[in-house]
This record gives C-alpha cells, sequence and structure tokens, in this order.
C-alpha cells in the first residue's frame, strides 16, 4: 500500500535555507526591503554572521521610501549595506517590452555581481522564493544566465513560509504589502522615463499617506488608474475623499484619474498576455 509522503514543515525548510546560506563562506544579498529579501538578509546574518552583507540598486525604479525602509532594515539586522546609484535607464529598459524584466535585472544584477566580486564575495543571492514560478517573469532567465541563486525556492519556501517566519523573528516586513518597481505600472509598449515613474511614485505617496496599505497607480498615458485591496475599496465611497485624491493625483501631471473596481491583483499588467493566450 503505497504511503503518502509526509509534507516538510516549515522549521525543516529553514534550516535547509541555513545550510544553503552556510555553504559558501560568504555570499551577498540583492536587497530591495521587500518581504523576501528583508528575510533572506536575516537568514544570511544568522548563517554567516559579519560573511553577508546586502546589496541595493538605487535607480528610479524603486521608491524613495523604499530605500529608506531598506536602510532601516539593513540597520536593525545589523549587515553591512552597500547602495549603488543607477540615475539612468537603458534603452532596452525605457523601451519597455515585454522582456523589460529580463534587460533590467541583467544590468543590475551584473552589477551586483561586480560589487559583491570586489569585496572577495563570489556568491550572490536573490530573494525570489516558491511561489514565484506562477506568473510571468522573464526576470528569473536573467538570474539563471549570471548564476544568481535563489535560497528561498531552493529551500521550498513560500510567500506564506517567508511571512510566518518573519513573524517568529519580528521582522517589521512580515506584513508588508507586496511590491514590485514601478515600472510594473507602466504598459508594455508604452515608453519608460524618469517623468512618469516620478509621478507614479509621488501618486502612490498620496495613497499611503491616506492611510492605503495595498495599492498600485497603473499610469496609462495621462490616465492614472487606481488599484486597492479589495477590502480596501469601501474607503472611496467619501466624496471628499474623492476630490482630494483626484486634485493631487492631477497635480502631479495626470489629465484623468480612473479607479479599477475589481482592485488590486498581483499581475494585473500580465492580462494582456493570457487574454493573448485564451
Amino acid at each position: 500500500m503505497m504511503t503518502e509522503k509526509k509534507e516538510e514543515n516549515i522549521d525543516e525548510k529553514y534550516r535547509r535555507l541555513l545550510h544553503i546560506l552556510a555553504a559558501p563562506g560568504k555570499g551577498a544579498v540583492a536587497f530591495s526591503g521587500g518581504v523576501d529579501s528583508s528575510f533572506l538578509c536575516h537568514a544570511a546574518v544568522a548563517a554567516l554572521g559579519t560573511g553577508a552583507i546586502a546589496i541595493t540598486i538605487v535607480s528610479p525604479m524603486l521608491p524613495k521610501s523604499e530605500i529608506q525602509g531598506a536602510r532601516l532594515i539593513a540597520g536593525k539586522l545589523g549587515i553591512e549595506h552597500v547602495l549603488i546609484e543607477e540615475a539612468t535607464l537603458d534603452e532596452e529598459v525605457a523601451a519597455n517590452p515585454k522582456e523589460r524584466c529580463y534587460f533590467c535585472k541583467k544590468r543590475e544584477f551584473g552589477t551586483i555581481l561586480a560589487a559583491a566580486k570586489e569585496r572577495g564575495i563570489p556568491t550572490v543571492w536573490d530573494g525570489s522564493n516558491l511561489d514565484d514560478l506562477g506568473d510571468y517573469r522573464p526576470g528569473l532567465q536573467a538570474l539563471e544566465e549570471l548564476h544568481i541563486q535563489s535560497p528561498l525556492r531552493e529551500a521550498g519556501l513560500t510567500k506564506a513560509d517567508i511571512r510566518e517566519l518573519s513573524r517568529r523573528f519580528d521582522l517589521p516586513t512580515w506584513d508588508k504589502p507586496a511590491f514590485a518597481c514601478l515600472a510594473s505600472r507602466i504598459p508594455y509598449g508604452e515608453r519608460i522615463d524618469t517623468e512618469k515613474l516620478a509621478r507614479i511614485e509621488k501618486a502612490e505617496d498620496t495613497l499611503r499617506a491616506w492611510g492605503f496599505r495595498q495599492f498600485r497607480v497603473r499610469a496609462h498615458e495621462q490616465i492614472a488608474r487606481i488599484e486597492v485591496a479589495p477590502e480596501e475599496r469601501r474607503r472611496f465611497f467619501d466624496e471628499a475623499m474623492l476630490d482630494r485624491i483626484s486634485q493631487a493625483i492631477k497635480s502631479y501631471g495626470f489629465l484623468y484619474v480612473a479607479f479599477e473596481l475589481e482592485g488590486y491583483a498581483m499581475g494585473n499588467m500580465n492580462r494582456v498576455f493570457q487574454k493573448q493566450e485564451g
């Protein structure tokens, strides 16, 4: 009689993660300040102590609030934090093809690899988890080509596992809303520039200031399309709030402000591919 394979528990996955991280003796985490990379920094310090460092690319794609958050988390964890300024966008990224993420990751992780090697660190880790295999993520190909390791995925950790372990270890990011770079707010094929990214950043700062937690402002040329978590939509049934948010966002350069009735869902900008494939 065939017996069912026992499901591996979260503690076993974490022990495997520490073993993976300890193996090279030194390692650098590609650090954005998000849930996954923050947890990976914590685990890297647990496995390697001062043998682990965090490297953050400071670019127009990442809001200032995320950079500041990354600085605070690195300080809390006691990990050496290297920040690398990239003020411009590559033409391949600015053109915004559907493979944009591939070109962006190829450049950014190439820069991180070079910075790590300058410090005598041969191994770079990214924060991809097991769930990331289920969405359209061309950037994963770039990581494979550059031989970037994904220890969270290798250890079999899901997003839920990472949040639970982060909560156990009292990491401030354990319940942080999902985040992606600002370029993901612009439809594929529409050119990206620093001015558009700045408008989106300001618009999202406005929603954050109003107390929204999970949101996106998608930019369709001169239209700002707001997405908030489904459970937060009811807050928009307030005429004064609608007016003030609309006026603020229009002041950043948008002509129209629209609202996604179904609310935020991860990968909304990839629906065009799903429709074509369907």
